[in-house]
């Protein structure tokens, strides 16, 4: 019986592209040359979850995040499928829980910005207009530096938790491994004992 983790592992590499489908194409190309940034190694895991929570939380713009997260993975050495994946984790579902953190964040830092202005805002379906003017009045200050905060934070426990699962993977792999019976040994010879 096949577990979550494994049916997911694998169906996340059959929707990975192949190295001729980038090397093909004019954008990827460039990036198909560094094979290592996509593949899956003890160091490049880390680095791809920690490259893909810090642009994924601090820019919050779609389309923004992804590239941005593949353009840092190259000179960290991240693997940029999962940067590219930990992007979506900011998504419109918890875009506004991570701008109220922010923001709260930004408070406590002794910036000021007013939370029941975000939320009235939120709450009525604000137009773009009306959210810029209220970013740019008095909330814009308080919003970077708890963006910053959370962003950062998020990468490095992130890089924890990659480091940790990791880890835990090779372990259970290497353990499995030692208790599976060598190819040839343990097995009685055909027609019976001599």
């Amino acid at each position: 019986m096949s577990t979550l983790s494994s049916r997911l592992s694998r169906w996340f590499h059959a929707q990975m592209p192949t190295h001729e489908q980038l090397a093909a194409n004019r954008f990827t190309a460039p990036l198909a040359r560094r094979q290592d940034l996509f593949r899956f190694t003890r160091r490049s895991v880390p680095r791809g979850v920690a490259v893909g929570l810090l642009v994924g939380i601090f820019a919050l713009i779609p389309g923004i995040q992804i590239i941005g997260a593949a353009l840092m993975c190259v000179p960290v050495r991240g693997n940029i499928p999962l940067a590219a994946a930990m992007t979506f984790l900011s998504n419109p579902g918890t875009t506004p829980l991570i701008l109220a953190a922010a923001i709260w964040l930004g408070n406590r830092m002794g910036y000021h910005a007013d939370l029941s202005t975000f939320h009235a805002l939120y709450e009525r379906g604000a137009s773009a207009h009306e959210w810029l003017y209220w970013l740019l009045s008095d909330a814009a200050p308080s919003l970077v530096v708890g963006l910053s905060i959370l962003s950062v934070g998020s990468a490095a426990l992130g890089y924890l938790l990659a480091v940790w699962f990791w880890r835990g993977w090779i372990g259970r792999k290497n353990k499995a491994r030692q208790l599976r019976p060598a190819r040839g040994q343990g097995l009685d010879p055909p027609g019976g004992a001599a």
